[in-house]
Formats: structure tokens, sequence, C-alpha cells
């Protein structure tokens, strides 16, 4: 999951939709969110549970700016588009775990800073159900409130990006001493998180349960919760990324297919096309064009 605060220019976020390009042409160069260097295009789809690092907040943390994309994927109604079904815009975004790929896109220069957050984490910090944020691209007042405000304050007003990353550090200390002990995540739910990471979505759900000592429906339930995705539909997404790593590395689909928990080349084609929007050769090759900020 993450938290993009940006200052100033627009994001547009939308839909890769399934048998279409799904992207956005891109206008810059570079990438965006690559620490403290300038950067450049701003432009990709992503399925999948984002990039983690560890830390007392369980999250990673970015800065950058760059030179944008022009819109061209149309779409439909759904998360990340508005009731007229145009790509929604904002200038800062949560995003939850995604089951589908998304496209984002900007316009002029970009600047901002990104938390990305292992799902626990922002499960404590966020104070609310994860689920309702599964595919879900929304403002940060939406799930932070009046907090939102004061971060983007405190980024915007400290004095380059050393100083913002020391707001950063500070807000999340005093978020993460505020949090109450039932916001804490469930031991049980962290071990089938490991679990199903360790073992790239492979581990069936039932043992899953088993091993937590709970009932399969239980399971779903608190994952759901405090993961924001059911263990099954989770377990799909790290398939597909250890297949994508594979195939970005040069593998043979069909034996990645066999060794990534796939029923055989056609199965890993249908998903590739189902999550992403578009079937594998595509992908990988909008994915090179893409940010990797973005690209997850």
């Amino acid at each position: 999951m993450s938290l993009f605060i940006g200052f100033g220019s627009e994001i547009r976020l939308g839909r890769a939709a399934a048998g279409r390009e799904g992207t956005a042409r891109r206008e810059g160069g570079g990438r965006t969110g690559g620490g403290r260097e300038d950067a450049g295009d701003c432009t990709g789809t992503g399925t999948g549970t984002g990039r983690e690092a560890g830390g007392r907040t369980g999250g990673g943390r970015e800065g950058g700016g760059g030179t944008g994309a022009k819109w061209e994927d149309g779409g439909g109604a759904g998360a990340g588009w508005d009731a007229g079904g145009r790509p929604a815009v904002h200038t800062s975004v949560v995003s939850g775990l995604h089951t589908r790929a998304r496209v984002l896109g900007h316009q002029g220069d970009l600047h901002g800073v990104e938390l990305t957050l292992a799902p626990w984490a922002a499960y404590r910090l966020f104070g609310s159900p994860l689920g309702e944020l599964a595919d879900v691209l929304t403002d940060p007042a939406d799930v932070l409130g009046p907090r939102a405000r004061d971060l983007t304050a405190a980024l915007e007003a400290a004095p380059g990006w050393a100083g913002r990353f020391a707001a950063l550090d500070e807000t999340l200390l005093r978020w993460a001493a505020d949090v109450a002990p039932s916001r804490e995540p469930s031991p049980a739910v962290l071990r089938a998180w490991e679990l199903l990471n360790r073992s790239s979505g492979t581990v069936p759900v039932r043992e899953l349960a088993a091993r937590c000592g709970w009932s399969p429906r239980h399971l779903e339930n608190r994952f759901r919760e405090q993961i924001g995705l059911t263990p099954k539909r989770l377990a799909r997404i790290l398939r597909l990324n250890r297949a994508i790593r594979q195939l970005t590395a040069g593998g043979r689909p069909a034996d990645i297919a066999a060794g990534c928990g796939f029923y055989d080349q056609s199965h890993l084609s249908r998903e590739f096309t189902d999550l992403t929007g578009m079937p594998p050769g595509r992908f990988l090759a909008t994915r090179k064009e893409a940010s990797a900020w973005l690209a997850g």
C-alpha cells in the first residue's frame, strides 16, 4: 500500500482495460519517486502489493519530481474514475492493494513524497478496515481526515528533501505512538501473510488456516480486515508477481507457469490478461517503458 503526498501537480488515475494498451503516452524520461533525485516520466501500469521496507512503521519512503504524460486510456465506472466515467484527478493519493492494473499519468512537473507501507502497518496507522481500500485509489483526506492536511502542510513547508523526510519520520512516530491496542494486527494474520509471501502464493488457504488455528472463513475475514484482500486473492497477485520477475529475467513461459503454480502456460496468459489488462508480451513491453515507481 502507498501514500503519496504531492505538491501542486495533479495525478490522473484510471484503469487499464482488458485487451487494450491501458497506458499513457510518455513525454518525459527517467523515473519518478526515486529517492532524492530529479525524475522524469510518471506513467505506468501495475498490480500487486507494491514495494515494502522494514522499520518501525513497516514502510519505505521516497521523494522526487518529474515531467509528465498525456492521458490516453478510456474507461468506465470504478475505482480511479469519477461518476462521469472520466479519470479521477488528485494531488495526493492513497492506494490500497489492487487486483487489477491501474494507469496513472500527469502533465507538467510532479513533486511529492511517497510512503510505501506493509498492509499490516497501514492497518495500524489508518485506523480503518483495509478491505475498504481494496482496489481503491482515493484522496488521503478520505482515509486520514485532518491528519492528511497537517502532514501535507508540514512536508510542503520543510526546507528541502532532508527536512521533508525528517518531518515524515516525526509524524509517523507520533501516529504510531497513538495507535490503540485494538489496532494491532493479529499475530495469526501476520503469520499467514509471511507464509504467503515466502511461498509466492502457493500455500493453500486451508493449510494457512490450519497453521493459524482458525477456520478458512475466519482467516478470510480477518485477512480482509487487516491486509485488505482475502488470502486467495493475494495469492493470485503473488503468483503473478513471481511470474513477472522470472519472465523479465528471460525465463521460458512454460517452465515459469509450472514453477509458479499455474496449470499451464495458457492459464498464466489468462491471469496476465485478467489482472493487468493485457497479455504477457504487451505487459512486459510496456513495463520496460514505464516508471519503476508505478510498475510495482
